[in-house]
């Protein structure tokens, strides 16, 4: 019998504390509360060494469902393309002029967000529309 296991998305990114935000606003996430001990999370990073602060960020699901995303500083910036993306299902069970116009109405939530709409990919005889956006980094994801 197969266990169930939960997972974390982890996110490459220069400045893990906005990209982090910026997704907790997409998906209606939150901050965890900080490590036993301290009152917030900027004492946590007082005691952190100098190099180390504000190198991470971290959100979560409210409700416990979804994953926990992780948003961790490299050095480097992204090149190509990512080989993962998030979905953010926002039209589910819609189609037609319904699914566009869900998606047209989130685009433009999170445009404003800071997101970069990039291409409408219309429904053929096998996809539902989607559309292509950019995070605040630049990294790509679908509403979908």
């Amino acid at each position: 019998m197969a266990s169930i296991k939960q997972i974390q998305v982890t996110f490459d990114c220069a400045e893990p504390e906005r990209v982090g935000r910026f997704w907790c606003e997409v998906l209606g996430y939150v901050v965890p509360p900080p490590p036993e001990g301290f009152a917030t999370w900027d004492a946590f990073a007082r005691e952190l060494p100098p190099e180390q602060q504000g190198s991470a960020f971290a959100c979560m699901d409210p409700s416990g469902v979804g994953p926990r995303l992780y948003f961790q500083r490299v050095p480097e910036g992204k090149v190509v393309k990512n080989r993962l993306h998030l979905d953010v299902r926002v039209g589910t069970g819609l189609v037609g002029e319904e699914r566009l116009a869900a998606l047209e109405s989130e685009c433009a939530r999170l445009v404003a967000l800071g997101a970069v709409r990039v291409q409408l990919l219309l429904a053929d005889e096998n996809n539902e529309s989607c559309l292509v956006m950019q995070d605040v980094e630049g990294n790509e994801f679908c509403l979908d």
